[in-house]
C-alpha cells in the first residue's frame, strides 16, 4: 500500500471516528473551526507515528492491525462497554443476536485490566464444565489473559464446535488457579423458557434477543390456558440483557400506561422516553421478578420498571448495575463501534448505574460447596466493580388451609420458592388483609 493512500485511510477512519459516527444519529452541532484545526494537527502525529512503526519497527506490521490499535487506543480511554469490534467478531456478534453461535457460552467483562465472568450462559458448555459468575479467566490456554486485548480475548475463547480449550480461573474461594477444559458447542440460546409450579407459571429469559417479547407473549398464554394460575414468576437471574428495544416491549406486556425507561446522552436523539401503551389484554395476575448479580442491562430495565410501577414485587439479590446504553456503529472496512450514547433511568428517574436494582424482598442463592455444580456465585462482581464506570424460609408456618395440595417447591432454589409460596398464597393473605381493614373499620364504629 503506498503511503499516501495509507494515510488518507486512516485520516478518513479517525475523521468518521471523531464527527460521522455522531452525524450518523441525527445533527448534533459541528465541532467549531478552531476544535477541528486542532483535530487535524493531532491526526498529522498520529500519521507520522504510524509511519515511524511502519518505516522502523522489527518487523513488518500490517495496516489493519495499525488502524484498529490506533481506534482501540481511542476507545481504551472510554469506558469499559465502548470498544472497537474487528470485522469477524462485529459478525459474531449479530449472529449471537439471533440465538444461535459456535463457542463456550460465557458473558465476560474486563475489571481492572482482568477478564471476569459475568455469567455463563445457561445449558452451555460453559456451565456445564463448571464455569462460575464472578471467577477471573486468568489463562486461555497457555496465553495469560493480560497479554491479550480483549477482542481476541474472545476470539480465543469462540471455536469450531468438538474443539477444547482450557482456562485456568481464579474464584475467590480457592487459593490455586482452578484448571476448566471446556469442549465448544453449537451454543443455542433459548431465549425465553416456560413452566408450572402447581398453579404459579414460571418464565425464564436468558437473554433479550430479537423476538424474545412475543416468545413471552405466547409462554403467558400457554401457561394461563387452564385459567386456574394464581400467580407469574419473571425470572431474570443472569441474564446479561441484550436488545433494549426487547426489554421496552417485555415490560409493555405488563403494563398499561406509563413510563417504561428513558434515556438521556449529550446528542439530543438518545433523550428518548419509552412508554408503555394499553393494549387491553395485560395480564392482571400478581408477579414476581428474580433477579441476582447477574441480572445486567436490559433486565434491569425489566425489573425497575415493573418494580416502580409496582406492578411486581422483586425477590433476589442486588442486580449487576449495568445503567448504561451501547450503540452501534459500523465503519468501512467492517468493523463496528460499540460507543456508550445514553444512561438509563428508570420510570422513578434512578439511575441503576453501579447502584443496581435492589429487590424488596433479599433471599441469597444458595451456593454450592463442590464446583461441579455450575450455578455456584462464588464472588460478587457488579459494574459498580469494574475500573472506569460511569434452609427456604418459611412465609406462613404450617399448613395454612389452603384446599389445593402445596405445590413441590425446589429445594435447591430458595429465591425461586420464596416467589412461588408468595403467590401461592397471594389470594389469603389479600383476603386476610381485606378482613383486617374491615375488622378495623368495624372498631371505629
Amino acid at each position: 500500500m503506498r503511503v499516501s493512500s495509507f494515510i488518507a485511510r486512516f485520516s478518513a477512519v479517525v475523521i468518521t471516528i471523531v464527527i460521522a459516527v455522531s452525524a450518523a444519529n441525527a445533527t448534533p452541532p459541528r465541532p467549531d473551526l478552531e476544535v477541528r484545526d486542532e483535530l487535524y494537527e493531532r491526526l498529522d502525529t498520529l500519521s507520522e507515528t504510524i509511519l515511524l512503526v511502519m518505516k522502523h519497527y522489527v518487523e513488518e506490521v500490517g495496516t489493519d492491525d495499525l488502524v484498529h490499535g490506533a481506534i482501540e487506543g481511542i476507545m481504551s480511554r472510554l469506558d469499559p462497554h465502548s470498544g472497537l469490534m474487528t470485522p469477524h467478531v462485529f459478525e459474531q456478534e449479530q449472529v449471537e443476536m439471533k440465538g444461535e453461535f459456535e463457542g463456550v457460552g460465557i458473558e465476560v467483562t474486563m475489571r481492572d485490566g482482568k477478564l471476569v465472568v459475568v455469567t455463563p450462559i445457561e445449558d452451555s458448555p460453559a456451565e456445564k464444565a463448571g464455569v462460575h459468575a464472578g471467577d477471573e479467566i486468568v489463562f486461555i490456554g497457555d496465553t495469560h489473559a493480560k497479554d491479550i486485548d480483549f477482542p481476541n480475548l474472545m476470539e480465543k475463547l469462540r471455536g469450531p464446535r468438538g474443539t477444547k480449550v482450557t482456562i485456568k480461573v481464579r474464584r475467590i474461594d480457592e487459593e490455586e488457579l482452578i484448571p476448566i477444559t471446556i469442549t465448544r458447542d453449537v451454543i443455542k440460546i433459548t431465549s425465553v423458557k416456560k413452566k408450572r409450579i402447581g398453579k404459579v407459571g414460571v418464565i425464564r429469559i436468558t437473554k433479550f434477543q430479537r423476538n424474545t417479547h412475543t416468545d413471552v407473549a405466547k409462554a403467558i398464554s400457554e401457561l394461563g390456558e387452564d385459567g386456574d394460575l394464581l400467580g407469574l414468576v419473571l425470572d431474570l437471574r443472569n441474564n446479561p440483557g441484550g436488545l433494549l428495544g426487547q426489554a421496552v416491549k417485555v415490560s409493555d406486556l405488563f403494563l398499561e400506561k406509563g413510563t417504561i425507561v428513558s434515556t438521556r446522552g449529550r446528542d439530543i436523539e438518545q433523550e428518548v422516553v419509552h412508554r408503555a401503551r394499553d393494549d387491553g389484554n395485560e395480564p392482571t395476575i400478581p408477579m414476581v421478578v428474580l433477579i441476582n448479580q447477574g441480572s445486567a442491562s436490559a433486565s434491569e430495565i425489566v425489573a425497575g420498571a415493573l418494580q416502580d410501577h409496582k406492578r411486581a414485587l422483586v425477590i433476589g439479590e442486588r442486580s449487576f448495575g449495568k445503567g448504561s446504553v451501547q450503540t452501534l456503529f459500523s465503519l468501512s472496512d467492517g468493523s463496528a463501534l460499540r460507543i456508550t450514547s445514553a444512561l438509563y433511568y428508570t420510570p422513578s428517574d434512578r439511575s441503576i448505574q453501579a447502584r443496581g436494582i435492589e429487590p424488596d424482598i433479599e433471599v441469597k442463592s444458595v451456593r454450592p460447596a463442590k464446583m461441579d455444580k455450575p450455578k455456584a456465585h462464588s464472588s460478587k462482581i457488579r459494574e459498580e466493580d469494574i475500573s472506569g464506570h460511569f434452609k427456604v424460609p418459611e412465609l406462613i408456618a404450617g399448613d395454612i388451609g389452603k384446599k389445593d395440595a402445596k405445590p413441590e417447591l425446589p429445594t435447591t432454589d430458595p429465591q425461586l420458592s420464596r416467589a412461588v409460596q408468595l403467590l401461592s398464597n397471594w389470594e389469603l393473605l389479600r383476603d386476610i388483609d381485606r378482613n383486617i381493614s374491615v375488622d378495623n373499620e368495624v372498631e371505629k364504629k
